[in-house]
């Protein structure tokens, strides 16, 4: 067989509606489609039956973890054109069931059978997160999930990451500068959006590695609890402390918010941590951190968004992110998020769009990582490695094209009295 390429091609524009955007480069070497476009690489049989016993994002997801669906060509260009296909579809596209009924469908369909070869389905990679039956958001699985994402290996992270050891949105000048400059700047931005002045108590909600703890407690002179739920970050986060002797100043504990108990702070940052809440504990979670906070107290919310469903009961999670990113995880859109913070007792006092930020930030990561990428297979496997390329790549674009976004949201527990504790003209840190 040595025209693969042009009959997948052929089954799959039948099956879409659509021509494909990408050129197919089959196992068997041949070649189909646009020739100057990037090419899905279809190195073997399997991946077409993974696609067959799971049609759209997993199913893709799947075979790019095995390796068994590559890029060749600018990996951007060829996830934004393969966007149109699978993630941007017109929501009102004809159902499975009505597209089962169109003939020319069903023969696409068979014609894939005998392409692929049944009849099992591939069993998923074992990267992938085996779902468990019971409630979400309980301590025990969300620990088990931070686990997954955070527990990949600090080598690793210092690869994707840089020195700056931060794992959430940069705040950037200018799109020529730093990651580093960036990231320093964003941790700057918040210690200043939370007015933190010495001698002052700060709580970092999922400290990472502890580079806000770091720089709040050596640049501003406030005494930092961090938490987190991974050891591998808390242990990495205390070597860290010691050897810019701040551990009289710094306690980095392996702690859920949900059993904090010293309170109260003078300030409370949440950066890149709510993500992982979920909707039915957010309002548990702004209770919790409100409660923590002294009177005139603030909070800085930082975090990811999606945008509102026309119709929110159809909203579904990402399967990719789900499966193989972050298990668990929920995004809500800000007015969500906002609602929540207000029905906890918070006055919202700001709220910051980032999101040309975070496209930027993640461009940088992944090119950190494509720098580094055999020390990367070899530290964290091919199929790990494969996920934070394909994931922080592909949620690039989502950021870049409006489809998601993040957000600061700044938070005060306002006094009896009233008095916010804010200057008139707010927006002094910039």
């Amino acid at each position: 067989m040595a025209d693969a390429a042009l009959r997948l091609k052929t089954l799959l524009e039948q099956l879409l509606g659509a021509p494909l955007p990408v050129r197919i480069r089959a196992w068997d070497g041949s070649q189909a489609g646009p020739p100057d476009a990037p090419a899905l690489v279809v190195r073997n049989r399997r991946a077409v039956r993974r696609l067959l016993f799971k049609p759209g994002e997993l199913g893709l997801a799947r075979a790019w973890v095995a390796g068994e669906l590559d890029i060749e060509g600018d990996l951007y260009t060829a996830l934004d054109l393969i966007a149109g296909l699978v993630w941007e579809r017109d929501e009102d596209a004809r159902s499975t069931a009505e597209a089962l009924r169109d003939p020319d469908v069903r023969a696409a369909l068979r014609g894939l059978v005998k392409l692929g070869g049944l009849p099992l389905p591939p069993a998923p990679p074992p990267e992938e997160v085996r779902r468990r039956r019971g409630h979400l958001h309980t301590k025990h699985t969300d620990k088990r999930a931070v686990s997954h994402h955070y527990d990949v290996g600090n080598d690793f992270y210092e690869i994707v990451l840089g020195p700056s050891m931060v794992y959430s949105c940069a705040y950037w000048e200018t799109p020529e500068g730093t990651l580093e400059d960036a990231q320093r700047d964003k941790l700057e931005l918040v210690c200043r959006k939370l007015a933190l002045t010495p001698g002052q108590r700060l709580l970092d909600v999922g400290c990472g590695w502890g580079s806000m703890a770091i720089h709040a407690a050596r640049e501003h002179g406030v005494s930092v609890i961090g938490i987190t739920l991974s050891h591998e970050q808390a242990a990495y986060a205390r070597k860290r402390v010691a050897e810019e002797g701040l551990a009289d100043r710094i306690e980095i504990r392996v702690q859920d918010y949900r059993d904090v108990s010293d309170g109260p702070f003078d300030a409370i940052s949440s950066i890149g941590m709510a993500e992982h809440v979920g909707a039915e504990r957010y309002l548990e979670y702004a209770r919790d951190l409100y409660a923590l906070l002294a009177p005139g107290g603030r909070l800085l919310n930082h975090q990811i968004a999606r945008r509102p469903q026309r119709d929110e009961s159809t909203y579904h999670v990402d399967e990719f992110i789900d499966a193989y990113v972050f298990p668990d995880g929920e995004l809500a859109p800000l007015g969500t998020t906002v609602t929540q913070l207000e029905r906890a007792g918070f006055e919202v006092r700001d709220v910051e769009s980032i999101r040309e930020h975070y496209a930027l930030t993640l461009r940088q990561w992944v090119t950190n990582l494509q720098a580094d990428w055999p020390r990367a297979l070899r530290l964290a496997g091919p199929g790990r490695a494969r996920v934070w390329l394909l994931y922080m790549a592909a949620c690039a674009l989502a950021f870049e094209r409006n489809r998601i976004g993040v957000n600061q949201v700044l938070a005060v527990r306002t006094p009896k009295s009233g008095a916010s504790g804010l200057p008139l003209r707010a927006r002094t840190w910039n």
